[in-house]
C-alpha cells in the first residue's frame, strides 16, 4: 500500500502516469469488489496468533532434552536447486492444491525441530554448479564446479589430475560400516548429485564412455555408468532414470525401441544391466523398468534392486504416466522397505533432481510440483521410520534466480498476476519472476503481454530480466532442515561440507567413532571426555 500510495500522491506531470495510476487504483478496486475474503474470519482475533505463538512456544521447549541418541538409519534428502523461495513458493502451492489460501500450510520438511544454513560456493567458484556441491555434502570436502568426487586438487577434463584425488562418500562409509545403501534419484542415475556418492570423475558429463574424448579413455579414467557398478558393487537400491548409458551403443531401448536418441550409448558393447542382473541372480536381486515391476514386487524377498524407469531423467511429476512410471515417493517407499531390512541399518540418499531442470527452463509450475512431491515423499519417510533412531535431512545444493513477489494478496495463485500492472510499460505481470533465462521475450519492441497468453500452462516460461537459453543457479545460502538424533548439530550457518561429518559422527561411520559407546538395547551416543571421566573413577576407586 505504501507503494501504492507513492505512485498516486506524487505530481502527475505525466499522463502516462495519469493513466497508470488509474490502473493501479483500478485494480486494487476489483480485488476488494471480488467478495473473497482475503483472509479467514479467525485471523482477525489476537487470540488466534496468540494461542498458535503459545503452543508453537510449548513445542520449542520440548527440544530442550536433546536427542543424543546413535542414528541407526540416515536418510538424506536433496532437493536439487531448492533454495529458499522455492521452498516458501512449494508451501503455498501444496496448501492451495489442499483449498487452502497456501502460505499457513506446513510442508513435511517446515515441522522438522532443527534448521540451519548451509553456504553452497564451489572452492573455485561463487555460484556454484550440483557436481562441487555434492562432493561438499556427500564427501565431507568442497570441490571445484563439474567435479564429481574429487578433491579440489583435481581439475575439470583432466584425466590426469584424478588418481591420488578422489574422495570418499557418506554412503561408503555407510557400507563399510555394514548398513544397507541406497540411491533413489528422479534424474539419470548417473548425474552428478548421484554420482558424487559412488563416482570419482573429473567431470559430472562422462555419464558413459561415449560422452567422453579419447585421450580420457586411453589414459584410464572411467565413464560414471561402469563406476556406479565397479566402484561399489553392492549397492543395495538404486533407483531412477539413465538406462540408455548401461547398454550397448545403438541397442534400442526396452520402452522407445523406434526412437533413436533413447538407444544404448556404450561403445565399449557392454551391458552393464545385464552383467548386474547375473551377478545378483542368486542374491534375492532384481532389475525392473517400470512401475508394475516395481510395485509388484515384495520387499521381504528382495535384497538387491535397480530400478531404471527412463534413458534419460524422469518425467516431470506434472507429466508422470501414473500407469508406467513410478513417483519419487513410491520409489522411496520400496526402497527404505528394502533398507530398513538390515539390523544395522542404512544410508538412504534421496534426490529431487527435476526441480533444477524445471528452473533452468524458466518452468516454475514444474519446479513447484517436482518439489511439493519430493516433500510428500519426505512424509512418507517420516511414517515408515522412527525419529529416535533416524536422522533425516533435507536440504539443497544451491538456489536458483527464481523469486515472487508484487505485493500479491493472501491466497493469490501462486502462478498468478501480482495485483496492478507496471507504472513503466503499463502491462500485468505474473508474481513469479526469474532473474534471467528463457523466460525474456520482447513483442514488438516491447515487453510481452502476460494477458495474452496462458500463463498457468504447466510450461509457461516465466518472465525474466535478461535473456538466456537457460536460467542459472543462485548463490544465496541455503536451508538444512534436520531431525532425528544429534540433529540439533545442524545450526546456525555452516559450510556445506560439514553435513556429512554430522551425519556420519551421529551414526557412528567414517571418522570421528571413539566417542560411541555400545549399550544392552538402545545405543547411545557419549562425548569422548565422558568415557575418559569414567576410566578415571574407576581407577580411583580400585586404588
Amino acid at each position: 500500500m505504501l507503494w501504492l500510495s507513492r505512485i498516486t500522491h506524487q505530481p502527475h506531470t505525466d499522463d502516462n502516469m495519469k493513466v497508470t495510476a488509474l490502473l493501479i487504483i483500478c485494480s486494487w478496486l476489483l480485488l476488494g469488489s471480488l467478495g473473497k475474503p482475503q483472509f479467514p474470519e479467525q485471523e482477525k482475533d489476537p487470540k488466534f496468533w496468540n494461542t498458535w505463538a503459545q503452543r508453537t512456544l510449548k513445542n520449542a521447549l520440548t527440544l530442550q532434552k536433546l536427542n543424543k541418541n546413535k542414528a541407526k538409519n540416515l536418510i538424506f534428502f536433496l532437493g536439487d536447486g531448492m533454495g529458499v523461495p522455492t521452498v516458501t513458493a512449494a508451501r503455498i502451492l501444496k496448501g492451495q492444491l489442499n483449498g487452502q489460501s497456501g502460505e499457513e500450510t506446513q510442508l513435511e520438511m517446515d515441522k522438522f525441530p532443527f534448521v540451519s544454513l548451509a553456504k553452497t560456493y564451489n572452492t573455485n567458484a561463487q555460484v556454484p554448479d550440483s557436481a562441487g556441491t555434492a562432493t561438499a555434502f556427500l564427501c565431507g570436502v568442497k570441490a571445484n564446479e563439474g567435479t564429481v568426487g574429487v578433491s579440489a586438487a583435481a581439475v575439470r577434463s583432466q584425466c590426469n589430475t584424478t588418481e591420488g584425488n578422489e574422495v570418499t562418500s557418506i554412503l561408503r562409509w555407510a557400507k563399510d560400516a555394514g548398513k544397507a545403501v541406497g540411491i533413489v534419484t528422479t534424474t539419470r542415475v548417473n548425474h552428478a548429485t548421484p554420482s558424487a556418492a559412488y563416482a570419482h570423475s573429473v567431470d559430472r558429463e562422462w555419464y558413459s564412455d561415449s560422452e567422453m574424448p579419447a585421450e580420457a579413455l586411453q589414459a584410464g579414467c572411467k565413464d560414471i555408468a561402469r563406476q556406479l557398478f565397479e566402484n561399489i558393487p553392492n549397492i543395495d537400491v538404486v533407483l531412477g532414470g539413465g538406462r540408455k548409458y548401461m547398454f550397448p551403443k545403438n541397442k534400442s531401448d526396452v520402452e522407445y525401441p523406434n526412437i533413436l536418441k533413447h538407444s544404448g550409448t556404450r561403445k565399449d558393447g557392454r551391458n552393464l544391466v545385464q552383467e548386474w542382473t547375473d551377478r545378483m541372480k542368486d542374491k534375492k536381486g532384481h532389475y525392473v523398468w517400470n512401475k508394475k515391476q516395481l510395485l509388484s514386487l515384495n520387499p521381504s524377498n528382495v535384497d538387491y534392486l535397480l530400478g531404471l524407469f527412463e534413458p534419460g531423467d524422469l518425467t516431470y511429476d506434472l507429466e508422470r504416466n501414473t500407469d508406467s512410471d513410478p513417483s519419487l515417493t513410491e520409489m522411496v517407499e520400496i526402497a527404505i522397505k528394502i533398507l530398513r531390512k538390515n539390523p544395522s541399518g542404512f544410508y538412504l540418499l534421496v534426490e529431487g533432481g527435476r526441480i533444477d531442470h524445471g528452473h533452468h527452463e524458466g518452468k516454475a509450475k514444474q519446479a513447484l510440483y517436482e518439489a511439493v512431491e519430493m516433500d510428500r515423499a519426505i512424509g512418507r519417510a517420516g511414517l515408515l521410520t522412527s525419529i529416535h533412531d533416524t536422522l533425516t535431512i533435507v536440504t539443497a545444493d544451491h538456489s536458483h534466480v527464481f523469486n515472487f513477489g508484487g505485493y500479491t494478496v493472501r491466497g493469490n495463485t501462486i502462478f498468478g498476476l501480482a495485483p496492478w500492472v507496471s507504472d513503466i510499460d503499463q502491462k500485468p505481470f505474473t508474481s513469479i519472476l526469474y532473474g534471467n533465462g528463457p523466460g525474456y521475450k520482447i513483442v514488438n519492441g516491447a515487453r510481452e503481454n502476460v494477458s495474452t497468453i496462458d500463463y498457468q500452462e504447466n510450461n509457461y516460461q516465466a518472465q525474466a530480466a535478461v535473456p538466456l537459453s537457460m536460467e542459472t543457479h543462485g548463490g544465496e545460502d541455503v536451508a538444512v532442515f534436520a531431525k532425528g538424533p544429534l540433529a540439533h548439530l545442524l545450526h546456525g550457518v555452516h559450510e556445506q561440507n560439514y553435513i556429512p561429518h554430522v551425519m556420519a559422527y551421529a551414526a557412528c561411520i567414517g571418522q570421528n567413532r571413539e566417542h560411541c559407546l555400545a549399550y544392552s538395547g538402545t545405543a547411545g551416543l557419549r562425548p569422548v571426555f565422558s568415557s575418559i571421566a569414567a576410566i578415571l573413577t574407576a581407577t580411583r576407586l580400585l586404588c
